[in-house]
C-alpha cells in the first residue's frame, strides 16, 4: 500500500475538483505526468507532482482556488 504522501485518481480529482473518470482520462490522453509509483497496477503520484502539472496546466488557477 502506498503510503498518505501519495495520491490515487480519487485525490487527484478532488485536488482539481473533478471526477476520478475526468482524471484517468487525463492519463488515458497522455494528459497527466507519468505515475511516481505503480503498486498492484494501480498508479500513484507524488502530491508535488500533481501540484507541479496543475500550476503548468492551461487556465490553471480559474476554478475559484
Amino acid at each position: 500500500m502506498p503510503d498518505r504522501g501519495l495520491w490515487s485518481y480519487k485525490e487527484i480529482a478532488a485536488h482539481i475538483q473533478v471526477q476520478p473518470d475526468t482524471v484517468r482520462s487525463y492519463r488515458k490522453h497522455g494528459l497527466l505526468p507519468p505515475p511516481d509509483l505503480v503498486d498492484g497496477g494501480r498508479p500513484y503520484w507524488r502530491a508535488d507532482t500533481i501540484r507541479a502539472w496543475v500550476a503548468r496546466r492551461p487556465g490553471s488557477g480559474r476554478r475559484g482556488r
